[in-house]
């Protein structure tokens, strides 16, 4: 976290370097995985090793804010969605465009993982979020009659570590997405894509 005097608002400077470094720790992690240095991570910011380690003094903790910043993305991607026109395409397009970004998740929380850290605690204290965000989706996805009205949150949240895992791990496609996807959907609504659009024949 960045240091700054008691009642004062970190520099604007101070901020912009932060989220530089935290976008550069997540690209370099994802592309090398555990063995990327913090170093590496400098270079990539266009920084000092002496800024990184200002901001997170251990790889640890650069680590476990990258994860936790991911996971805030995407609740506030969820958010942005809750007014969006059809609430099935945009229920179903999130849940593809998370599994999508499956591989990079992994990427950090291994690399997390071989740096002595936790992923789950780090993960865990922005997790409700997302999980808040991805059950408004789903509730307006169900009143639009796109989901299954019996479709709980912890499942969705259960089939979306599954895929997760999956995407990350074996390069699940949009031939599984489908076969998940339409387990979700009610009879008369399933055969769309992972978008929610129609099949190509």
């Amino acid at each position: 976290m960045t240091s700054s005097p008691p009642g004062r608002p970190p520099r604007a400077d101070a901020v912009r370097n932060r989220a530089r470094v935290l976008a550069a720790a997540e690209a370099v992690f994802a592309a090398r995985g555990a063995s990327a240095s913090t170093e590496e991570v400098a270079r990539e910011a266009g920084v000092g090793i002496g800024t990184v380690f200002r901001h997170f003094p251990t790889k640890e903790s650069l680590l476990e804010a990258v994860l936790a910043a991911l996971l805030e993305r995407l609740a506030a991607e969820a958010r942005g969605l809750l007014d969006a026109d059809d609430p099935g395409a945009a229920f179903f397009g999130f849940l593809a465009r998370v599994v999508g970004r499956a591989a990079a998740e992994r990427a950090v929380s291994e690399a997390l993982a071989w740096a002595g850290g936790d992923a789950g605690e780090a993960a865990g204290r922005a997790a409700p979020g997302l999980a808040s965000e991805l059950g408004a989706l789903l509730r307006r996805a169900q009143e639009a009659g796109a989901v299954r009205a019996d479709v709980e949150p912890a499942q969705v949240t259960a089939l979306l570590a599954g895929l997760s895992y999956a995407a990350g791990r074996a390069g699940a496609g949009d031939d599984v997405l489908r076969i998940v996807f339409d387990g979700l959907r009610p009879d008369a609504a399933r055969g769309t894509g992972p978008q929610g659009r129609p099949r190509r024949a």
